[in-house]
């Protein structure tokens, strides 16, 4: 039953065999056509030397009269110019020993011209009947001899004409006669056979099909018959392959690939009762090695990245049939296997040298063999991955086995300049493979996201801890040889592994304290986090020291990333050995202590990590923003945990921002100024919410006094920039002060007059006359927006200094208004209470009360701007007069408001008649009736 199937496996055998050789088969016509093209050129300029030579001293020797043909051939380009003596030359045989000689006697006294080179010939385009008779009829002619030999044998066994032993003697005679043919055609026929058609060999196809007819028969002598057993059947399959191998050096790498695949299948094809893991990838290492053995003395790629792959598809088969008890050892040491010979044996260092050298992290991506050490990263890290998340889950074998894969490639990519992606997918791999059998990660984090108490471990489970570690440790220790090495030729790759030192190490022990720490201390992960910035920082200082005084003025990316490295590792500390407040404070002082070092050393990177703390503090603050926990922060006011918790990092970022307020770095500066007022306002606002809300800072809407005091602080905050910015001039300060004071005015309009106005939400505006919540809400921003425009009067924009004292105005008018309606209508001034008649009236004369004063104040300080703000509120009175107390007023009330308001009118027109007559001279217009004659009125 299994007979019919052979044919067809053999053909598709053959079919791939010889896919891989046409593919390949292109790259040699392609360099062998580069190599003619060289050929040819070297040809011609050893040809055009000694004419150019000889047309040179015949000019010389017998001159020329200038003519129109001397002119056309001085504008002959080079090409013309060396071909015109060539004709010459030859055209007449009596005057050759004359120029021989003429040139003879002058060579040795003028030195040759320079020599120009031929341009190379265009490439012929290959024939139809070339391509059918010379490359497809070889391809074809192989398969059908492959299929030939399996259909003999079919034939014989159907006829019954010989015995089954005879039958597969005779097909493995035939299988021996094709590859001895093959290789007497190699020697002896057309010598030059391989130059012109380098895809279609006749003797590379002949041994292909020698090669598949010996294998079928081996497979036959054991699976059909059962003349063979076992372990003969797999020893021959293994010599013919190895066999195949070998002859590719001959016929090229598609015989090889063909090798190469018999290999991956013999394994397959031969079963016994007791396989052996040991004999199984002991046996897929020699053929890796021997193919690896073929392809450094022929310079292949395609085949070893195959051998590659196929060492990882059996791999991951071994681990998907075993059992789960079953040893990953043999797999592991194979790939080991493969990663020392890809590292050190093929392609080694000689990779590096194939290809131009380019710059950028782009270029060093594609280097050459790039197939090869990206198929090496993908088989080590999938089958690293599938072990960690193969059942049982994380135990303890898988994850050293992994582990070691992990760290063994990370070796190779620190010890090649060009293994780029072995570096890169080794990192991925490791905190990827660690975050798969971390289950209890996820769960922790939920459980604090939710805010609910963790029940820690005792003590870590040391085992897996310290293969965690372990393997975290590698990247840093690979990362320092790479750059001793490498830092200076590989300027970008060192960038790279710059990066990575600090950032696996940190993500893996982050995942270990997670999954396995104690929550509470854990003095493990806290030993590791300082162990790690300390290697770190003695590496940046190792790196500066090693700097060229030439690179002065240039940034020392990898110095300065161990420095971002160092920051990152004691960070990982102090969120394992400290918690709540503690943690809090000493972050901010860490990335202090980082500033204070700019005294000892000016290394460019040092502020950058207060301001990388700051943010941290930030994120924390985010998270809880109590600091110490909801149950745990007290009532009292101000004088509470909040104070140091906000207070003590806000004081850090301002005297670090003031450190640097000479710095050159201008966006170190300015990122500090502004992470330190944002600090300053988020402190005072929090302060104030707890103290408004009963020790409690619960996100509900705030009453109108706690927004009161926010857009003070807001008010207040654009002033104390504009401030600083006069005395300091900056960027932060200055676009600060305006962005302040428009989220101010946001406030203003949406909340003040709106959403929290008393007159909409109906909140009780306090039993006091004059100390209430109004004055709170309405009449203290006004006096602070009021002030702060007069600041910004001719140092800011004049749209947004109107914007401000517009908004001081709104909010001092809303302050007279509802102070007259809390006076008639007592400490709930809300809209269903309606109006009274003196209520109505009163609001009249409080507003031309207030133009009056506005009016006086603009002549007195001559402020135009009062002066118009006093006319739009009169304007606005006398609305109200013609709109509304005219039909809501009765009897003496309507009255007193009309005459109220045309005694106003008349007396501010009075206030402008006086004003003008000053600006005039005190001239008094002259009118018509008593103007002199011959004069105008």
């Amino acid at each position: 039953m299994v007979l019919p199937f052979f044919p067809f496996i053999i053909f598709v055998l053959v079919v791939i065999g010889l896919a891989l050789q046409r593919n390949m088969a292109k790259r040699v016509d392609r360099l062998e056509k580069e190599v003619k093209a060289l050929q040819a050129r070297i040809t011609g300029m050893t040809l055009a030397a000694p004419l150019t030579e000889a047309a040179g001293q015949a000019a010389r020797i017998e001159p020329i009269a200038e003519s129109p043909a001397t002119d056309e051939k001085q504008a002959m380009p080079p090409q013309e110019m060396l071909a015109e003596p060539q004709v010459a030359a030859m055209a007449s045989d009596a005057e050759t020993p004359v120029i021989q000689e003429t040139v003879a006697s002058a060579a040795d006294a003028t030195p040759a011209p320079p020599v120009v080179a031929a341009a190379p010939q265009p490439e012929e385009r290959e024939s139809l009947e070339s391509w059918l008779g010379a490359r497809w009829a070889v391809w074809v002619g192989g398969v059908a001899l492959a299929f030939g030999g399996l259909f003999l044998v079919k034939y014989t066994i159907e006829a019954g004409l010989l015995g089954p032993a005879a039958r597969l003697s005779l097909a493995m005679l035939f299988g021996l006669v094709l590859m001895a043919g093959g290789e007497l055609i190699r020697r002896r026929a057309m010598p030059d056979l391989s130059d012109r058609f380098g895809n279609a060999m006749i003797p590379g196809a002949l041994t292909a099909a020698g090669s598949v007819t010996l294998m079928g028969a081996v497979w036959a002598f054991y699976a059909v018959y059962g003349f063979i057993g076992p372990t003969p059947a797999f020893l021959a399959l293994a010599l013919v392959s190895f066999a195949t191998i070998a002859l590719s050096l001959l016929h090229g790498q598609a015989l090889a690939g063909l090798g190469l695949l018999a290999s991956l299948v013999t394994p397959a094809l031969v079963s016994t009762e007791n396989p052996s893991a040991n004999a199984l990838f002991g046996f897929l290492a020699l053929v890796w090695l021997a193919v690896n053995a073929a392809s450094r003395f022929r310079q292949w790629t395609v085949v070893p990245t195959l051998a590659n792959v196929g060492l990882g598809l059996w791999s991951v088969a071994y681990l998907a049939g075993s059992a789960r008890d079953a040893s990953m050892v043999q797999p592991t040491l194979t790939l080991l296997v493969m990663l020392a010979g890809t590292a050190f044996y093929w392609p080694g260092r000689y990779a590096g040298l194939i290809g131009p050298e380019k710059a950028g992290i782009s270029a060093i991506l594609g280097r050459m063999p790039l197939q090869t050490t990206l198929s090496v990263s993908l088989v080590t890290v999938f089958f690293a991955l599938a072990m960690l998340g193969s059942e049982p889950k994380g135990a303890f074998d898988l994850l050293a086995c992994a582990s070691v894969l992990l760290a063994a490639l990370a070796a190779f990519g620190a010890l090649r300049a060009y293994a780029v992606w072995p570096a890169i997918l080794a990192a991925v791999g490791a905190v990827l493979g660690m975050a798969v059998i971390a289950a209890n990660a996820l769960d922790t984090v939920a459980t604090l996201l939710d805010g609910q108490p963790i029940t820690t471990t005792t003590a870590p489970v040391e085992p897996h801890v310290w293969v965690y570690l372990l393997l975290a440790a590698v990247f840093p220790a690979c990362g320092f040889a790479f750059l001793a090495r490498f830092r200076k030729s590989e300027p970008d790759f060192s960038k790279i592994w710059a990066l990575l030192m600090p950032v696996v190490p940190v993500a893996i022990a982050t995942i270990s304290f997670f999954n396995f720490g104690n929550l509470t201390r854990d003095w493990t992960h806290g030993f590791y986090g300082v162990a790690l910035g300390l290697a770190l920082l003695a590496g940046a200082e190792w790196l500066f020291r090693r700097s060229d005084e030439a690179e002065e003025g240039r940034i020392d990316w990898p110095a300065n990333l161990l420095v971002a490295g160092s920051f990152a590792g004691f960070t990982l500390a102090l969120h394992t050995l400290t918690n709540g407040i503690v943690t809090t404070i000493a972050l901010s002082l860490l990335g202090f202590l980082y500033v204070l070092a700019m005294r000892i050393r000016a290394w460019p990177s040092l502020p950058w990590m207060m301001a990388a703390a700051t943010m941290i503090v930030f994120g924390r603050i985010a998270w809880e923003p109590t600091i110490i926990g909801a149950n745990s922060l007290g009532t009292m006011p101000f004088f509470n945990a909040l104070l140091p918790g906000y207070g003590i990092p806000t004081l850090l970022a301002i005297a670090s921002a003031w450190m640097l307020r000479n710095s050159d770095d201008l966006r170190i500066r300015n990122i500090m100024q502004a992470l330190a007022s944002l600090s300053a306002l988020i402190t005072i606002s929090v302060l104030v919410r707890h103290a408004m809300n009963g020790g409690t800072l619960e996100t509900t809407v705030p009453t109108l006094g706690e927004q009161s005091i926010y857009t003070l602080i807001t008010v207040g905050f654009s002033g104390i920039l504009m401030m600083l910015d006069l005395k300091s001039p900056s960027p932060v300060f200055r676009y600060g002060s305006m962005i302040a004071g428009v989220l101010a005015t946001a406030n203003v309009l949406l909340l003040h007059l709106i959403g929290l106005n008393p007159y909409f939400t109906g909140e009780g505006t306090g039993p006091w006359p004059f100390f209430n919540l109004l004055l709170l809400g309405y009449l203290m921003p006004a006096l602070a927006y009021a002030f702060v425009a007069y600041l910004a009067r001719e140092r800011r924009p004049m749209p947004y200094v109107l914007m401000l004292a517009i908004s001081g105005g709104v909010l001092g008018f809303a302050w007279a208004t509802l102070s007259v309606r809390r006076f008639w209508q007592g400490e709930n001034i809300a809209d269903w209470k309606g109006f009274l008649a003196s209520e109505t009236y009163t609001y009249s004369v409080v507003w031309l009360l207030i133009g009056i004063v506005l009016l006086v104040l603009g002549s007195r300080f001559n402020q135009r701007s009062l002066r118009l703000a006093s006319a739009a509120l009169v304007l606005v009175a006398v609305l109200k007069v013609f709109l509304i107390d005219m039909s809501n007023l009765e009897g003496i009330l309507r009255a007193l408001s009309f005459m109220g308001l045309g005694a106003v009118l008349i007396g501010i027109g009075l206030f402008y008649q006086r004003i003008l007559m000053k600006k005039d001279g005190n001239k008094r217009p002259v009118d018509s009736a008593s103007a002199p004659e011959g004069t105008i009125s």
